[in-house]
């Protein structure tokens, strides 16, 4: 093996969580699971990531016990007995070819279409019914409802727990329901549950908390957050390092053990005076272990696969000398691997002549 490549394929261990390398699958949404049901052929879509050498695979967004926590009913749920069964047997398959796997549990907020999801006859929930800045269409969550997501959540990842997976990572990204909490223009409530930083981030420090009391002291928990918003890609939470870190802190305290940072472009500054990305100052505030994400190995970022462009490769060398010099722990990689399952191994093995260049035609959405 290169040296230059070394960092991404040194093992990594926190508590019960050992991988063989610094590669993760990042969470995409394939809808490819009828009823809310995974398929054979979702575990044979994992199974083949982990043949191809991917360290830690982070499974597509799946749904909580709460009717409007979903969007389609393709989307895989996690709860009830048949889709457990049907997620046991890609637990079965990812562990059976040496890999390790985590679910990611989602509840989609007000970004659910009630009239395209299942029970249309339910109004979709958040903070402040609002789907986006100034765009209410539904009444606010109340009391009962908010304790039905925490529950969901520390349930979900119970059942992770007892089928096998290897933790579970929380979505706290991307305008969905918990970020539509963490996010002022989306959050106008004034009880316990909004008004300050602290408040808007208190659905989801309950949701840490009692994960960690249905789960064992060692089985791992990653929360993914970022800045930017489905509604509003410039979007910020914290325009500064001390706002982060107000932010931050109360979700390192509840139990978090990595924080997995969503950004467009891993490459790009979090804030003008520090050449750290997002998850560089994650780490920095938090010492907990980061994960960093965004084009790694292209040019483009996802939102021109939406508009059918292509995006060239992109040489990962500073992704390299990033990583070796501890300003992130983990490398989430998403539409290389989705097209190309092998290709932790062609990096591995520096074939980087094989790794082809990303269509842009793929079928999956970032969750």
């Amino acid at each position: 093996m290169s040296k230059s490549i070394e960092a991404l394929f040194r093992s990594f261990s926190l508590k019960d969580l050992s991988l063989a390398n610094r590669i993760v699958m990042a969470p995409m949404t394939r809808q490819f699971s009828p009823g809310g049901v995974p398929t054979a052929e979702v575990a044979d879509y994992y199974r083949r990531r982990a043949e191809g050498g991917t360290g830690l695979i982070i499974t597509e967004g799946t749904t909580i016990n709460d009717p409007v926590a979903t969007m389609s009913e393709r989307i895989p749920q996690f709860h009830g007995e048949t889709a457990l069964a049907g997620w046991q047997n890609v637990v079965k398959a990812v562990h059976g070819a040496g890999g390790k796997i985590m679910p990611q549990l989602w509840h989609v907020g007000m970004a659910r279409v009630a009239a395209k999801a299942p029970f249309p006859e339910l109004p979709s929930v958040g903070p402040s019914g609002l789907v986006a800045p100034g765009k209410q269409i539904a009444e606010p969550m109340t009391a009962a409802q908010i304790e039905t997501v925490i529950s969901g959540f520390a349930s979900a990842a119970a059942d992770a727990q007892r089928v096998g997976f290897d933790g579970i990572e929380i979505h706290g990204a991307h305008g969905y329901l918990i970020d539509q909490f963490f996010w002022s223009a989306t959050n106008l409530r004034t009880d316990e549950w909004g008004g300050t930083m602290a408040k808007r981030g208190h659905l989801a420090v309950e949701i840490i908390k009692r994960i960690r009391a249905a789960t064992t002291p060692d089985f791992p928990i990653i929360f993914r957050f970022s800045q930017w918003k489905q509604q509003d890609y410039s979007a910020r939470l914290a325009e500064t390092p001390q706002l982060l870190e107000a932010f931050l802190t109360p979700l390192s305290e509840a139990g978090v053990d990595i924080f997995h940072c969503s950004t467009r472009r891993y490459w790009e500054s979090e804030f003008a005076d520090n050449g750290l990305n997002l998850a560089g100052w994650t780490k920095k505030i938090t010492g907990k272990p980061t994960i960093t994400v965004g084009s790694v190995g292209l040019n483009e970022d996802f939102f021109t696969a939406f508009a059918g462009k292509g995006s060239s490769t992109r040489s990962i060398d500073d992704l390299i000398e990033r990583m070796d010099k501890g300003e992130f722990d983990l490398v989430a990689v998403g539409r290389a691997l989705l097209q190309d399952p092998i290709w932790a191994n062609k990096i591995r093995n520096s074939k980087l002549e094989e790794i082809e260049q990303f269509s842009g035609e793929a079928l999956a959405t970032l969750s």
